[in-house]
């Protein structure tokens, strides 16, 4: 085994998170939203006309939205300020579509994500990988075997160029449109880099892609678009990671998820985002379902100064199903808002969404979600189950479910359970030899079982071992 292997094996995973590199870059925006910063963006990509003026159409949206900030027990967002955010910057890497060898990188690049474990997780466990940096994929590369397949797994900036029509017809027209909220209308003008996948008809990925976004910059904003089309019969598992140092500065991430699930399609979404306690973490995203669509999001979310994430599916075709499940950690001084959101606009359809949220040394955790069953949706379902765990007298949570019922002939189910650890529990665990840390993480590791065990197992030891540092008090 090599030496560089060797350091990477002893690397523990609060080292791999809490590093950051010099910032060097080819290209850096001014700071602040106006619409020459807008056109400078579209011009360093090389777009056609059509996604300029879609920039600036959002761009005009964005500028006459309000913030929100009427909706109860919403995290503040008063630091948020984007005109000291620098929206675009690109790495210094040769280049503009990325390399698909890792050894093509810069050194401090490339050593980047041998301490993420990203090199690794691709030759042992996933059909495809890409790596963002700061506002531009710097690694994309999908197995062969896919690629012959018709599959395509590409970063967004090449889809414009290569995959214009499918791009022009999909990009935030019906999922997400920019007029949605002020953050997906910000993501509509500034947008840069992420992910475009394409499966075509009754075609199977059996090994997950995966994409990874890393902010290194101080006082940046990152705001990747992501782009998924499952067609008639097919299934893909699309993993998203996302990390990014402590900062003195707050950091923006708010990026945009389209999901288009086809007549007996089948697609799963995971994410496991660890930003730093400076970072407001603000995405949308949403999926549509056609007729017998299966749509699955799993989320873990921590890290973050505040959290606003409420993935979405609309079940548009008779008997599509759709399943929501999160895992949210607040620690001191975080306000982790995340749920669900589903709208069964067709018969037959179903939805379940389990939450499992965790909060000590007074974080604060909320599950706000909406079910919207339209009439004539008959025979629909659907099962919200949320349940809390908190460590102290300190810490709070709340539920806010949304139900708006329009049709008679369902079944609506929502469960929510608080607890608190019991010192019995603990004694009980250290009369079996485990110390009170000891007896905590594994309370907590039972706790989140339901979600963990749904994801690959490299990915759900990661996540375990983030929340076990996020108990310590070692992140961010």
């Amino acid at each position: 085994m090599s030496s560089k292997q060797d350091d990477l094996k002893e690397t523990n995973t609060e080292a791999r998170f809490e590093f950051k590199k010099e910032e060097k870059s080819a290209f850096k925006s001014e700071k602040g939203l106006t619409e020459e910063t807008v056109r400078v963006i579209s011009e360093d990509k090389d777009e056609p006309e059509w996604m300029l003026e879609r920039r600036l159409r959002a761009l005009k949206q964005f500028q006459e939205m309000p913030m929100p900030t009427d909706w109860p027990g919403q995290p503040d967002l008063s630091e948020v300020d984007v005109d000291e955010i620098v929206p675009y910057i690109r790495p210094d890497v040769d280049v503009r579509a990325g390399v698909d060898d890792w050894t093509e990188l810069p050194d401090d690049i490339k050593d980047t994500f041998d301490k993420l474990g990203i090199p690794e997780a691709e030759k042992n466990a996933l059909s495809g990988v890409g790596a963002q940096y700061e506002s531009e994929v710097v690694y994309q590369n999908m197995q062969e075997r896919w690629e012959k397949k018709g599959v395509i797994f590409c970063n967004m900036d090449e889809a414009v160029q290569e995959h214009e029509e499918l791009v022009r017809e999909h990009f935030m027209t019906k999922c997400v449109p920019p007029s949605d909220n002020k953050f997906a209308a910000l993501h509509g003008a500034i947008w840069s880099g992420g992910s475009f996948v394409y499966v075509p008809e009754n075609t199977t990925v059996d090994m997950p892609v995966q994409a990874y976004f890393r902010m290194n910059s101080e006082g940046m904003g990152q705001f990747e678009h992501t782009l998924i089309i499952a067609e008639e019969g097919s299934e893909v598992h699309y993993i998203e990671g996302c990390s990014a140092p402590k900062y003195s500065a707050f950091n923006l991430h708010s990026g945009g998820v389209e999901v288009f699930v086809g007549e007996d399609a089948h697609v799963q979404y995971s994410t496991v985002q660890n930003w730093s306690k400076n970072t407001y973490n603000l995405n949308t995203k949403r999926a549509i379902a056609e007729k017998g669509g299966r749509m699955e999001w799993i989320s873990g979310s921590m890290g973050s100064k505040a959290t606003m994430l409420y993935p979405s599916t609309i079940l548009k075709g008779r008997g599509a199903s759709d399943n929501h499940i999160t895992i949210a950690f607040a620690g001191e001084g975080q306000d982790i808002d995340t749920g669900a959101k589903v709208y069964h606009n067709a018969p037959d359809t179903k939805s379940t969404v389990e939450s499992k949220s965790i909060a000590k040394d007074g974080g604060r955790t909320n599950y706000r979600g909406l079910v919207h069953i339209a009439d004539g949706a008959e025979n629909s379902s659907t099962a919200v189950e949320c349940d809390a765990l908190m460590f102290d007298n300190e810490s709070t949570s709340d539920t806010m479910p949304y139900m708006e019922i329009n049709e008679s002939k369902v079944d609506v189910a929502h469960e929510a359970t608080v607890g608190k650890i019991g010192d019995e529990d603990i004694f009980y665990l250290q009369s079996r030899g485990l110390d009170d840390d000891d007896a905590k993480q594994m309370i907590v590791s039972g706790f989140i079982e339901p979600i963990t065990e749904e994801l690959p197992i490299e990915y759900a030891v990661e996540l375990n071992r983030l929340v076990e540092l996020e108990m310590e008090g070692s992140l961010g």
